[in-house]
């Protein structure tokens, strides 16, 4: 068969059949409902053997949109006389004899689990996909119904870390050209789900004390695992237990928002000490301090614990 493409004027001169729209629709969306799990339960159970859909519920299945309506449905679900627990499921079925989208039951078989989705991807019969399992009791004269709803995704965008969606809905992902991070929305904040920093020097110049390696970070997905460099005491001998910055400044990017992060390091002759790593939120932000030490003289080495991390975003 020659190449075709729709809608086009050499293609039935532009009319485009059912079939042909889900071919070309099908991919417009994500099968499923509009909106997220935090919204009402789309199908909940009725009165007496019925489960009922909730009104104004919006969805789309292979490409063709759907709605409950203004005053929603209800269907009935068949007794249950078995001797057995049965399992029914609620869909959201595209029929393409009738190229409609309507809810339905499938009843289940007494003692298995719920029915599998019928989802056919040719020119003729059904795609399902779920919304809800209603299980009934034997000789039940009500049902309980368990959510299931599929939901409509929402696309990666392309932006930089200054040009995120100002308004983006929930289950949103962006990828930064400028950072390479990959985050989604979750209703309140942007979170990494993939970054790396690569490896960043943090080694800062202090007074009274020489590098001898350097302190270097690297971010994966939110998360900061930092090698402490060693440091060699060039000033005064320090008395035990007496304050004193070291030479490690965590940039702004990289700090703990509320928390505090506690290194253990060694000192020259056996000894050892503890310093602090300040959160973002106090006036020492970023700053290493070593607080707890035997006394430190001039040419004592400082070597910190390695392979720390803290969670960032």
């Amino acid at each position: 068969m020659a190449q075709q493409s729709w809608p086009s004027p050499g293609h039935n001169n532009r009319a485009v059949t059912d079939l042909e729209y889900e071919r070309m629709a099908a991919r417009f969306s994500d099968d499923g409902v509009y909106g997220s799990p935090l919204d009402a339960a789309v199908v909940s159970a009725g009165a007496g053997l019925q489960v009922a859909i909730r009104a104004n519920v919006e969805a789309s299945v292979r490409g063709h949109a759907w709605t409950s309506g203004i005053s929603g449905d209800t269907h009935p679900i068949a007794a249950n006389a078995s001797g057995q627990t049965r399992i029914d499921r609620v869909v959201l079925r595209l029929t393409r004899s009738t190229w409609q989208v309507r809810t339905a039951v499938k009843q289940g078989s007494p003692g298995g689990g719920a029915p599998a989705l019928t989802q056919q991807t040719g020119d003729t019969g059904v795609f399902e996909i779920p919304l809800a399992r209603a299980t009934v009791l034997n000789g039940a004269n009500a049902v309980s119904v368990a959510r299931e709803e599929l939901y409509v995704g929402a696309r990666v965008r392309t932006c930089t870390s200054s040009t995120r969606n100002p308004a983006p809905v929930r289950g949103e992902m962006c990828f930064e050209t400028d950072t390479g991070d990959v985050r989604i929305w979750t209703g309140s904040t942007w979170r990494v789900v993939s970054g790396d920093s690569g490896q960043v020097v943090v080694t800062a110049s202090v007074s009274g004390w020489s590098v001898i390696s350097d302190s270097v970070l690297e971010m994966r997905s939110g998360v900061v695992h930092l090698r402490a460099g060693t440091f060699k005491r060039a000033g005064g001998t320090l008395a035990a237990g007496v304050d004193t910055r070291l030479p490690i400044l965590i940039p702004a990017a990289y700090r703990h928002r509320t928390r505090d992060q506690y290194v253990l390091a060694y000192t020259s002759g056996g000894g050892i000490g503890r310093f602090l790593i300040y959160a973002s939120n106090t006036d020492r932000a970023g700053q290493a301090w070593m607080l707890e030490h035997p006394q430190i003289n001039t040419g004592d080495n400082v070597i910190p614990q390695s392979g720390m991390s803290w969670v960032v975003d």
